[in-house]
């Protein structure tokens, strides 16, 4: 005869469900429709895989090399980036005789020194490039009567190069900007230069003090400014 298990008045009936590791009691499981995350992902969280133009690591590895920190200098502290903190320290136990330091630092040092030499090599072969192609290209305009083409920005005239040194300088104007604006100042040194006469002319026959002092004053503004526009084309002309 089988047992029968009593129950107490008011007694729910036993549940078959187990409570346990992924089981939460039913009350606390999430209903059908509503989120887990109603706030959604935070702002700013990146768990994607990196795009194919993007260098993440670069990116984190440039802020850290660049972010500032503080040091011990002397008898202050000093804020600088941090990339320049380890090479500082570098250097100094370097000089204090450290072996795996003072290879470190040369090899550093020469493959920075290296890496200088050759961007200067390269900008110094274009720069030469650029000036011979173009005296040879305004060379043939000049032979042919060619007239109506813009002239080169920069002209090869104020590309110039030191070749005991190898020194590159440009002293002429970079862009079609720049070229409008010396041009611009160029037309108006004769206007000014005019109207300093003017005003000089009309200083002669004046007799009233107050009106003297005023032509006296923009005598001397135009004057200088004259000076000014004249010294930059001057220095631009001969540099």
């Amino acid at each position: 005869m089988k047992d029968r298990v009593q129950k107490l008045p008011g007694a729910k009936p036993a549940s078959s469900y187990e409570v346990g590791y992924a089981k939460p009691p039913v009350a606390n499981r999430f209903k059908p429709g509503q989120s887990g995350n109603p706030k959604g992902r935070p702002k700013g969280s990146r768990n994607t895989v990196p795009g194919l133009h993007e260098e993440r690591m670069k990116d984190i590895i440039l802020s850290e090399a660049y972010r500032d920190v503080t040091v011990r200098d002397g008898n202050c502290n000093v804020t600088i980036p941090m990339v320049q903190a380890v090479v500082r320290s570098m250097a100094v136990n370097a000089a204090k005789g450290q072996h795996k330091a003072q290879r470190l630092f040369s090899q550093l040092l020469a493959a920075v020194e290296t890496s200088r030499k050759a961007l200067h090599d390269e900008y110094l072969d274009k720069a030469m490039t650029y000036k011979i192609e173009w005296e040879q290209e305004l060379r043939r305009r000049e032979t042919l009567g060619i007239t109506n083409l813009p002239e080169p920005i920069p002209h090869p005239d104020h590309v110039k190069i030191d070749v005991n040194t190898g020194l590159v300088r440009i002293v002429g104007p970079l862009t079609k900007e720049e070229k409008a604006e010396l041009d611009h100042w160029r037309g108006k040194l004769p206007m000014l230069r005019e109207h300093v006469d003017d005003l000089r002319e009309a200083l002669v026959g004046e007799t009233d003090p107050g009106e003297i002092a005023n032509l006296e004053k923009h005598i001397r503004i135009g004057e200088d400014l004259c000076e000014r526009i004249s010294t930059a084309l001057g220095v631009l002309a001969n540099a």
